[in-house]
């Protein structure tokens, strides 16, 4: 079964789970808010069933249960050393998923028992190497809502619904071929609540577009010392490289509360263990202070587009922006996350992002500062543009620009066009696993194919002045068919002839019928 397949079939699983949850809540409220309870609840799934494998294989030799275990207080303190030193954190029997399921059974369960157990989660990190991974990481779960239901009883018979039918999906956890909590997300929003999706595609990548930037940016690597993402959203680019690469760090950073708790989330869930990722909930560009002034090997990045920033006139100074002699624009942010990234860049890194097509060609500082980066430092290894309407809530094209410090091929810029490389679904389009392979083969390989790629030698990017526009560089110009018009004129005067004929007949008719 080919990757594409696997991600079908997980895709669809989950999708129709969720589809069945959402129904439970969505009477009761909107999909911006119920999408929060269902990735919570998901990820308390997760974690509970962590906890119990871990102390169970633990367990193992002794014949004895976590629950049983728990039981004797010299192996509960042993067992909650064990599990908050690598695992990071403890979760009691009585706190299991599995156990509340359980109270189900008797009618004894409420939502205090939930909220009991997810904040006991938070607490067993207190004063541990993993409290700041952990802290605050159900905030956006409000279990005392009124939404959820008038009375206490009426919240836990809702709530208790939605983790029966989160108990009965086949996550495939640390195996899976899907960004969980991502596509949970993508799904809901698309689903549910259109208005309230618009931004998704700022912090959700494709899998496929994350698959050609992990696999471009490890290529002749198996071992990654570090990987960043200053824009980190969900976490799925960071951890799509760690499914290229066994990577020692993953840093990122996340400016939206919410999408910083399931990015933290989606690191755990895939069992990133919490010693090995530093995700931080700040504005990358105006508190560099957060990355400071680490280098790193591999960098990946899908931006907001376009965005705001603040771009004051004192940051010129600031070392991410000053040996570019302009700041990018107050209205498109950008170049100044390029310039941020190339400035935490290792001498033998490897940088992809994805950005929209306005920063190949824009001109007045953008233009300046994409000349520096080509001319004078010659960072810019490929450009590569993809098709529209592949990222959920926006159908621009978009493009993914490949930078390194230390180029093999520093007398030319490979060029690949993509553009109609690319699966017509019902709402989005779609890369294919031929698509990825192709685009990625290609940037291996370095060549130049008709109508697709050009490895453009650095005069000619001179010649065009820096102006980077991929029509410029491959042509994919298709020339029409000729049209022989005698034969056009021939066809017409026959279907002439042939009206003529039927409308005799037809008067032939009218005539006996005396009409």
């Amino acid at each position: 079964m080919t990757t594409e397949q696997i991600q079908a079939m997980q895709q669809k699983e989950l999708n129709k789970r969720l589809w069945d949850i959402a129904n439970d809540l969505r009477g009761n409220m909107e999909a911006s808010e119920f999408k929060n309870y269902i990735l919570g609840l998901i990820f308390y799934r997760y974690l509970s069933a962590k906890t119990e494998n871990y102390a169970n294989n633990l367990l193992k030799e002794d014949g004895i249960t976590y629950a049983e275990a728990w039981k004797d207080n010299e192996l509960r303190d042993a067992l909650e050393e064990e599990l908050i030193k690598n695992i990071g954190y403890c979760i009691e029997p009585e706190n299991l998923f599995s156990s509340l399921l359980a109270l189900d059974k008797t009618g004894e369960f409420s939502v205090e028992d939930l909220q009991r157990a997810i904040k006991a989660i938070e607490s067993s990190t207190l004063g541990q190497e993993s409290e700041d991974d952990f802290d605050n990481l159900f905030d956006d779960m409000d279990l005392q809502n009124s939404r959820l239901g008038r009375t206490n009883e009426e919240k836990s018979k809702l709530l208790i619904k939605v983790m029966h039918n989160i108990a009965a999906i086949d996550f495939h956890f640390e195996d899976a071929e899907i960004d969980i909590i991502g596509d949970a997300y993508e799904y809901l929003i698309s689903q549910f609540a259109a208005t309230a999706g618009k931004k998704a595609g700022e912090f959700y990548t494709p899998q496929q577009v994350s698959e050609i930037l992990a696999r471009i940016t490890t290529l002749g690597k198996d071992k990654v010392r570090s990987v960043y993402d200053p824009t980190c959203g969900s976490g799925s680019l960071l951890l799509r490289v760690g499914k290229k690469a066994k990577v020692f760090n993953y840093v990122g950073q996340e400016l939206t509360s919410t999408t910083y708790n399931l990015a933290r989330m989606n690191m755990l869930l895939h069992g990133v263990k919490y010693d090995r990722f530093d995700i931080k909930n700040v504005d990358t560009l105006t508190e560099p202070d957060a990355a400071g002034t680490s280098k790193y090997e591999i960098i990946v990045a899908n931006p907001p587009y376009s965005a705001k920033w603040e771009a004051k006139p004192e940051w010129i100074n600031d070392p991410r922006f000053s040996n570019y002699g302009k700041l990018a624009p107050k209205s498109k942010a950008d170049f100044a996350f390029i310039q941020h990234m190339v400035y935490h860049l290792d001498d033998n890194g490897v940088m992809a992002v994805v950005l929209p097509h306005g920063v190949l060609f824009r001109g007045a500082a953008e233009g300046v500062i994409r000349k520096v980066l080509i001319e004078k430092y010659n960072y810019l290894d490929a450009v590569i543009g993809l098709p529209a309407n592949i990222f959920f809530g926006t159908s621009i094209p978009t493009c993914i620009l490949i930078f390194k410090k230390c180029r093999e091929q520093e007398d030319n810029i490979l060029f690949i066009d993509a553009s109609n490389e690319f699966e017509k679904n019902k709402n989005q389009n779609r890369l294919t696993d031929a698509n990825v392979e192709k685009i990625v083969n290609t940037y291996k390989n370095r060549e130049t194919i008709d109508k697709y790629s050009y490895v453009a030698p650095m005069s000619e990017i001179e010649e065009n002045d820096y102006n980077l526009n991929i029509p410029r560089y491959v042509d994919t110009f298709e020339e029409e068919t000729e049209i022989d018009l005698d034969d056009i004129k021939r066809q017409l005067e026959e279907i002439d002839k042939e009206i003529e004929l039927a409308n005799k007949k037809l008067q032939v008719y009218f005539d006996e019928l005396g009409v």
